[in-house]
């Protein structure tokens, strides 16, 4: 795999695909930097070298036209922050002024470009535009695993334009890293909770994983198919009713292959959707009528921890219960609770996919766990086993 770490940027314009696509308030503040703080190492690493760090990036869906709200201008404040240095923003990110701003921009400098999806030729992949792009550096670095699923000019189509001088940045390397971990390299046992309300969204990743992975766990909503599928009685739950024959054709699938499936056994059951419910603990294949499952019980607990703690290689996507309320976030928190005992005892963690890293992020998780991806989309298609376009372009 080719980094950074085997180029030296002295003198050399870098140009730099980094996800600066943060949340800003009604303000413009910046709400979370996580993405700006992650890309900080791969920019540093080339100011230090003496080189130009020509950074480009979207932000929102301002679909292929100029609007001032999603202009990158506004999170030039945070970005100087984080990096402690001063930022040259540049009003477009192609065209004379463009190339003007780079020409003169001093060794140890950093450049940003103005918002890439003002193209609407950015996300069309247009070779015109990337050629366009590709005149900002002398070399060109990935960094970007959030977008590394799109085929767009500014993660691909660029690529072609430097020959052998491109190459992965360290954010980018260290999730190619993470994955390949658990899907090929990872030390046994592997484990992978997979929990979120639907197995239509994970079918193709449980497919991909039932030949890499010893244990899956399913909680959260999904779990209620399966516990259907199998006969039981859940109530009001959550349920993909065209999806039965599919669960039971996973657990033959996983039979088959030597894969054990560990699914909910009690479940913590609300007899209305909200906070303040009535709550009971139930068998998960036993939920009353006019009841729903909303959090993993504690008999299911006791047992995805003695799973998890007596695996090597762990992957954590989706929470096991409706987290955003209170008194049904309990379950998630103990499985953040057995990732990181087990991740503190020598295992390697991965948590990936947007409502995990949520509640990695939001009970105070992020540092017991070996690695966060940064990539919803991109982690879920690379568990599905897709070659994803950005990273296949640096490899071609």
């Amino acid at each position: 795999m080719k980094t950074i770490d085997n180029f030296n940027f002295a003198g050399k314009k870098a140009l730099i695909r980094v996800d600066f696509n943060v949340p800003l308030d009604e303000n413009f503040n910046v709400t979370d930097n996580t993405r700006i703080e992650a890309a900080k190492p791969t920019i540093s690493k080339i100011l230090n070298d003496g080189g130009i760090a020509v950074l480009m990036s979207h932000l929102g869906r301002p679909k292929g036209e100029r609007n001032d709200k999603y202009s990158l201008r506004h999170i030039v404040p945070e970005v100087e922050k984080v990096l402690g240095k001063k930022v040259i923003f540049v009003d477009d990110c192609v065209g004379e002024v463009a190339e003007k701003a780079v020409a003169a921009a001093p060794a140890g400098s950093i450049v940003l470009l103005e918002n890439l999806r003002f193209y609407s030729q950015e996300e069309k992949g247009d070779e015109g535009f990337s050629k366009e792009l590709a005149k900002l550096g002398d070399i060109y670095v990935n960094d970007a695993f959030g977008t590394a699923h799109r085929a767009h000019a500014s993660t691909t189509i660029v690529a072609k334009f430097f020959g052998a001088n491109k190459c992965f940045g360290y954010l980018l390397a260290k999730e190619i890293e993470s994955i390949e971990k658990v899907m090929k390299t990872g030390e046994k046992p592997v484990t992978a909770i997979l929990g979120g309300s639907k197995v239509s969204s994970k079918i193709t990743i449980i497919e991909n994983i039932l030949d890499k992975v010893n244990h899956l766990i399913i909680g959260g909503g999904m779990a209620y198919t399966f516990a259907k599928a199998q006969g039981g009685k859940i109530g009001n739950s959550i349920c993909e009713d065209d999806k039965l024959d599919l669960a039971l054709d996973i657990l033959a699938k996983a039979k088959a292959k030597g894969v054990e499936v560990h699914l909910p056994i009690d479940v913590v059951a609300a007899d209305d959707f909200n906070n303040d419910a009535n709550t009971q603990v139930v068998p998960v294949t036993d939920v009353p009528d006019g009841w729903e499952g909303l959090d993993a019980g504690p008999k299911t607990l006791e047992n995805i921890k003695s799973v998890l703690l007596a695996s090597k290689t762990i992957l954590w996507n989706g929470p096991v219960g409706v987290f955003e309320m209170p008194n049904f976030a309990k379950g998630t928190i103990a499985v953040g609770d057995f990732v990181a005992e087990a991740t503190k005892k020598g295992a390697f963690s991965l948590v990936g996919g947007g409502d995990s890293v949520a509640a990695v992020k939001q009970f105070g998780f992020e540092n017991k766990v070996s690695y966060v991806s940064t990539g919803g989309g991109a982690m879920l298609e690379s568990l599905e086993g897709l070659v994803l376009p950005g990273i296949a372009a640096i490899y071609e």
